[in-house]
């Protein structure tokens, strides 16, 4: 069930007006789709990406064409990056830090759009906020600030918690500054963590029997698409090692973690259409703000909460966006 939403003001670069700069001309135009993991973990974002450019009057196959790379190693993500720009499409779409990492190591010309990046200025991707400069702009979730909001969630849901391990892609260039933010909310909460490095669905295992022999209470999963792609999995694994799980990504939560406390992804896609249009339509990446995520999302399993023997406070459930029963 749907609560009220939570607002986040975050500040930042005004959001742009939704109306695009003209209607999509005659042109066949070519979008590249960038994504690490398997093609099955990116359908909800691909249709969310369909259907914003819809709305800004391109029909896939009449006035666009996606050519999508998927990789299931950061060497062949690389290799797609390549291949893309080898194509010569007009515009590539890489959702997180990881995918534009390896797009702009391809390429400084092509323009690149990005869907959910956790810190784009604190990785170097974009000069600041409302002057990105260079060819790559979008939206962001400003992870950094919102692991802080996450992990003040969770311990007040679990104030029983004095350390927790935090699963991050150390590849993912964004996994560094999520990282001080914990060590941060560490420090304020009142809590330990211990840094687990993951690279693949094969290092899960590893991650969870290091974190039983940490002895943790629970953990933090820094949010990239090598965790959402992998999201069954890692639900699977929290159950069977008994720890409660916060997530930066509410599909995590419906495959059965705990908690997250983020904003809808889709939606975001959704919205990076725009960027897309505006530049079909002949804007310069460098001229067009990064949009910040400004509504945020509490999502609650409470079949996960029974099945942890866990009794979720009825303060928290109040404030819930979404329990999922």
């Amino acid at each position: 069930m749907r609560r009220r939403a939570f607002i986040a003001g975050l500040g930042g670069a005004a959001a742009m007006p939704l109306t695009a700069l003209a209607q999509p001309t005659g042109k066949m135009h070519r979008i590249g789709f960038l994504g690490f993991g398997p093609a099955s973990g990116w359908t909800p974002r691909v249709e969310a990406l369909r259907a914003g450019l819809s709305n800004h009057g391109y029909s896939e196959g009449r006035n666009f064409t996606f050519d999508f790379r998927w990789a299931d190693t950061f060497e062949r993500l690389r290799e797609g990056a390549n291949e893309l720009v080898g194509m010569n499409v007009d515009v590539i779409f890489a959702m997180t830090s990881t995918e534009v990492e390896a797009a702009h190591q391809a390429t400084q010309t092509i323009p690149i759009v990005f869907g959910t990046h956790a810190d784009p200025v604190g990785v170097g991707h974009v000069a600041s906020l409302p002057r990105p400069g260079g060819n790559i702009t979008g939206l962001t979730v400003v992870q950094s600030d919102l692991t802080g909001k996450a992990l003040e969630i969770f311990k007040e849901m679990l104030p029983q918690v004095k350390r927790i391990g935090v699963l991050s892609n150390s590849a993912a260039p964004s996994s560094r500054p999520t990282l001080r933010a914990v060590e941060a909310a560490g420090s304020k909460l009142g809590f330990q963590h211990h840094a687990i490095s993951v690279q693949s669905a094969e290092d899960f295992q590893r991650a969870f029997a290091t974190m039983t022999q940490e002895r943790v209470d629970g953990f933090f999963v820094s949010s990239s698409t090598l965790t959402l792609s992998r999201r069954d999995l890692l639900a699977e694994l929290g159950l069977k090692h008994r720890l409660p799980g916060v997530f930066g990504s509410r599909d995590n939560v419906t495959a059965g973690g705990l908690m997250s406390y983020a904003p809808d992804a889709n939606k975001l896609v959704r919205r990076a259409a725009v960027y897309i249009d505006k530049i079909l339509m002949g804007a310069k990446p460098e001229e067009l703000p990064v949009e910040q995520a400004s509504q945020y999302q509490l999502t609650l399993n409470l079949k996960t909460a029974r099945a942890l023997g866990i009794v979720l406070p009825p303060t928290i459930l109040a404030r819930a966006d979404e329990v999922i029963e």
